[in-house]
């Protein structure tokens, strides 16, 4: 884990966060001036974010009493709404240079019913959803009090050039020129310029009052949930302390298996060319039937080791890439496996080794405890995209990951990379397991 300073912590160019005192230098800082167009944006971004997903979620209340047709629009709904919170983030990183982390969204699944309530019930969906619909006042607030602090003060410093520009008239009720008797006469005007001019140097602290409680209120309901970050941690630390116990057993299994496998094997080929060489000195032709049988035990011995290393890291992996190495574990499954890989841009070695594991365990799981007479398997990546694993049989079901170690050891390797791993198992089937693994830096360790 990666903890920055709290000098990488707070970005340079963050205005809501600008220590610059001098007022005519804050007031000419392209800083401030970004601010107030993310400001005035507020009220126009707003009213278009806040009226879509207004809509979506009203169209999703009305149309659920009829055949649940307002399940596929708060499916959409909820994808719209992360879609627009992406494009809020990126504002507020263009503009303010600040980054807000996202909150991702609950791994697909493809019984629909049961992803909307999975939406449904995940905080980020409902934080963003809320941040969204109240982006409309909010916008019209700080897009409003923006727009008259900046107008009204260059209108009060501009009333001396009005007296300039527009002649007094005597009307037989006083000298009047904007129908306002306090701007007739020159000091009226120079105190109104001087109340402009203290208003547009005070802007650029109020617009990084105003950009600081935005940003406050985009964080809280943008950003990840802090509930669900202290969650993940401790997942995070209970599967480490998995990860180390499997990795320790596996330490001890190969140990086992060199000590009871491999070196006897060695021992015994010691041992016969032992006696061949002994025997060579008695009688040099009697030594053949003892030197084929070293032959076939050294031959064994080399198949044992490449068994040991194919089990731990299968070398057509590493040549050809999982559409090879797939191929060949759906060849030997007793079940047959109709196998799709779909791969724009090859991942590193760590993700697609899991991804390798992954799917050999679940096709393990499929022929031992399914009874599945078909499965499927779909590995996919788009470009700079997360790795999508899905395994499907249409076994028995009633899979559950808190039975056994088998997904529990899955769900141990994919969260080592800060992926995901859900497992959609109704007794009597189908079963489901879906995988992302992420190819960036996990979130954590930024």
């Amino acid at each position: 884990m990666v903890i920055a300073t709290a000098a990488e912590d707070v970005p340079r160019s963050d205005p809501t966060r600008d220590p610059t005192r001098d007022p005519i230098r804050a007031l000419l800082a392209p800083s401030t001036w970004l601010t107030a167009a993310h400001l005035l944006l507020d009220a126009v971004v707003g009213a278009v974010t806040a009226f879509v997903v207004s809509l979506g979620l009203f169209l999703a209340v009305l149309l659920f009493p009829f055949a649940l047709a307002g399940v596929p629009v708060w499916i959409a709904t909820a994808w719209v709404s992360a879609g627009l919170a992406r494009l809020e983030r990126a504002r507020y990183r263009l503009l303010l240079g600040v980054a807000i982390e996202p909150q991702p969204l609950p791994a697909f699944q493809p019984n629909p019913l049961r992803y909307g309530g999975v939406l449904l019930r995940d905080p980020g969906v409902r934080r963003r959803a809320l941040h969204q619909v109240l982006a409309a006042p909010l916008g019209a607030l700080t897009g409003g009090l923006t727009y008259a602090l900046l107008t009204g003060a260059l209108a009060l410093l501009a009333t001396p050039l009005l007296g300039l520009a527009v002649p007094a008239v005597d009307d037989g009720r006083g000298t009047t020129s904007y129908a306002v008797p306090f701007v007739d006469n020159w000091a009226g005007r120079t105190l109104l310029a001087g109340i402009g001019l203290v208003l547009l140097l005070a802007a650029p602290a109020v617009l990084r009052g105003l950009a600081s409680a935005d940003v406050a209120i985009a964080r809280t309901l943008l950003g990840p949930v802090p509930e669900a970050l202290a969650q993940r941690v401790d997942e995070l630390e209970r599967s480490r302390a998995r990860v180390v116990d499997a990795g320790e057993a596996e330490r001890r299994r190969l140990e086992r298996d060199l000590h009871d496998g491999t070196q006897q094997r060695l021992v015994a080929l010691g041992m016969t060319l032992g006696r061949a060489k002994a025997r060579y000195k008695q009688d040099p032709t009697a030594v053949g039937e003892l030197l084929d049988d070293a032959h076939q035990q050294a031959k064994d011995a080399v198949t044992e080791l490449r068994g040991l290393i194919r089990g731990l890291h299968p070398p057509v992996l590493t040549d050809r890439g999982l559409d090879a190495a797939l191929s060949a574990i759906a060849v030997r499954c007793p079940v047959p496996v109709e196998l799709t890989v779909e791969i724009e841009e090859r991942p590193d070695a760590t993700v697609e080794a899991i991804g390798y594991f992954v799917v050999a365990e679940a096709l393990t799981n499929v022929a031992r405890h399914s009874k599945a007479a078909h499965a499927s398997v779909t590995v996919r990546r788009e470009r700079g995209g997360p790795l999508w694993i899905t395994v499907t049989d249409d076994g028995v079901g009633g899979a559950d990951p808190d039975r056994g170690t088998g997904l529990r050891g899955l769900a141990d390797r994919v969260s080592g990379v800060d992926g995901q791993l859900r497992v959609d198992s109704p007794v009597g089937g189908p079963t489901v397991i879906t995988v992302e693994l992420p190819t960036a830096p996990a979130g954590l360790a930024r």
